[in-house]
């Protein structure tokens, strides 16, 4: 064998000491040393329980609880070695992700909603981490307490999946929904008013216009504040949830009509609830303040039964549900049968689609995408729901009656104030960011009478609406671009419809909206639409 000259063997050497130090202070790929037990059914996470900060932003501001002012997130942190810095806006939530964004540089965890665009400028921005190359590098386990539906639904066009839904429920059937899952969305009265109005029928334009008039003149001043005879949600800049989503499921608007995505703004029954709604600001049946009001000033109303009816999320006014039963159940909110068709068909409400509620994504700037995506995985996982949602066992929940349920002094604390529960335990849905709806029910309390009233209405009334979930878009490319500013004319064009003089000014405003949408490209918009939806049909198996 000829002998390896003196500047060779100098060479080996050098590069053996080179690699030997890269290898030992971690600068090649920090997955290395991981992929070796990087093993589908070891829950990784358990195996570094070292102290470590995330940073974690929730884009709502009107979420104030913090990390480890409780038992059940110090539980938590005591049992992986995480604790959460959460970070919410101040102000408006837009302005707040945009400007983040722009800097390039972003929170550990970011959890917005499902329905926005934000989280898709993240991903097209290159600022969020692909969790299944995550998965591979350091956290196969993710893989195997993952939803392969959720992960398909959110693979993106490049193969990869950025983030990962919460409340998001696999589709199983499109008509009927699950019974111990029913909507939220809700027509509500305040049960002492309604019944004194001798329980008027609202489902028409005519009853529900003569019922808010009766409530305002027969109860203008309640509890010594002067009564707002409805209320919705929040007004933003594409809309109104109450109006854009909620309206159109009473009144059993359909989502297609022959195989095509159906055009809902224009249809004949939600133009005729519109110029409802229009009358009723002309005979002063709607305040000012609904206009103007963010979910906090709302929420101050609903605690003190400022409104006579709401179209609603029942969800978003629990905990003052709750303190308005303690105080008086007769003043409390009860849902009925609200705006309908003229064919008074029964309405068809939304459940929880596959989208979910809100998604989680990693961050690029993320500090140990290591441990964050271990994290994760830990938080999606059965042990990290059970977690999260039951707490510790012989302190917030124990075996009663063969079952693991909350102690009767919890449940008790939970129905009767929330904020006090979610300080005291924080337990149940304080920290929702990754929760799975599905599979907490089966530690879930039966409702509070204040609660179950309303979500007993809802009942055979839910259906699922995943396949018409995103099919517009709000990306960079020319369909997102057109629609981003058909929905932005849309949020000022809906006010003004609301607050029109008379039916002509009403007709002109409609007019001149679905004018702009043809000139913004709505032609192609539908196309687009229709295009997505037939993916959307592919994705879930579905033949229609």
């Amino acid at each position: 064998m000829k002998m390896l000259s003196l500047k060779v063997w100098k060479g080996i050497i050098i590069l053996t000491v080179v690699f030997m130090f890269f290898t030992t202070y971690g600068l090649f790929d920090k997955g290395v040393d991981n992929k070796v037990n990087n093993n589908y059914s070891e829950e990784n996470w358990k195996s570094d329980t070292t102290p470590i900060v995330f940073d974690w932003y929730i884009d709502f501001s009107w979420f104030q609880t913090k990390w480890g002012i409780n038992p059940v997130s110090k539980y938590v942190t005591d049992k992986t070695g995480v604790s959460l810095n959460l970070i919410t806006p101040s102000g408006d939530e837009t302005e707040k992700l945009n400007s983040m964004i722009e800097t390039g540089k972003l929170p550990d965890f970011i959890t917005l909603s499902a329905q926005s665009d934000g989280y898709k400028k993240i991903i097209q921005n290159g600022l969020a981490l692909p969790l299944d190359k995550l998965s591979e590098q350091y956290d196969a386990y993710f893989m195997k307490v993952a939803d392969k539906q959720k992960l398909e639904w959110y693979r993106e066009g490049d193969g990869h999946i950025y983030c990962y839904p919460n409340f998001s429920s696999p589709v199983t059937d499109f008509n009927n929904f699950k019974e111990e899952k029913p909507s939220n969305q809700a027509f509500l009265v305040r049960k002492d008013i309604y019944e004194a109005l001798g329980k008027p029928d609202m489902r028409t334009p005519e009853g529900f216009l003569n019922a808010l008039e009766r409530a305002k003149k027969e109860f203008h001043m309640s509890d010594g504040q002067e009564l707002i005879p409805l209320g919705f949600h929040e007004f933003n800049e594409s809309g109104n949830l109450s109006l854009d989503s909620i309206l159109p499921n009473f009144l059993a608007v359909p989502r297609e009509e022959n195989g095509l995505v159906y055009d809902k703004d224009t249809d004949n029954e939600y133009i005729r609830w519109l110029k409802t709604l229009r009358m009723a600001n002309e005979k002063g049946l709607l305040s000012r303040e609904i206009f103007v009001d963010k979910r906090a000033q709302i929420e101050e109303k609903i605690t003190e039964g400022r409104y006579f009816a709401m179209l609603y999320q029942s969800s978003d006014m629990s905990a003052q549900q709750l303190e308005l039963y303690s105080r008086d159940k007769n003043k409390a909110y009860i849902a009925i049968d609200g705006p309908s068709n003229s064919k008074l068909d029964p309405p068809k409400l939304a459940g929880d689609s596959i989208s979910g509620w809100t998604v989680t994504l990693i961050s690029k700037s993320c500090k140990n995408p290591m441990r964050a995506m271990r994290f994760l995985s830990y938080l999606i996982s059965e042990e990290g729901n059970k977690d999260l949602y039951l707490g510790i066992k012989g302190s917030t929940w124990d075996v009663i009656y063969g079952k693991e349920q909350f102690k009767p002094e919890v449940v008790d604390l939970l129905n009767k104030d929330r904020i006090a529960f979610d300080n005291k335990y924080g337990a149940a849905s304080t920290y929702w960011m990754l929760e799975d709806g599905d599979l907490v029910q089966k530690w879930t309390p039966d409702n509070e009478e204040a609660i179950k009233m309303i979500s007993d209405w809802a009942r055979g009334k839910t259906y699922n609406y995943s396949l018409f979930d995103n099919v517009y878009t709000y990306d960079d490319s020319e369909e997102g671009v057109a629609f981003s500013r058909i929905s932005t004319k849309w949020g000022s064009t809906l006010k003004k419809l609301l607050i029109a003089k008379n039916e002509e000014e009403f007709n002109s405003i409609l007019n001149e909206f679905i004018i702009y949408r043809k000139e913004q490209g709505w032609d192609n918009l539908q196309k687009y639409a229709q295009q997505k939806y037939e993916e959307n049909k592919k994705k879930l198996n579905v033949l229609r």
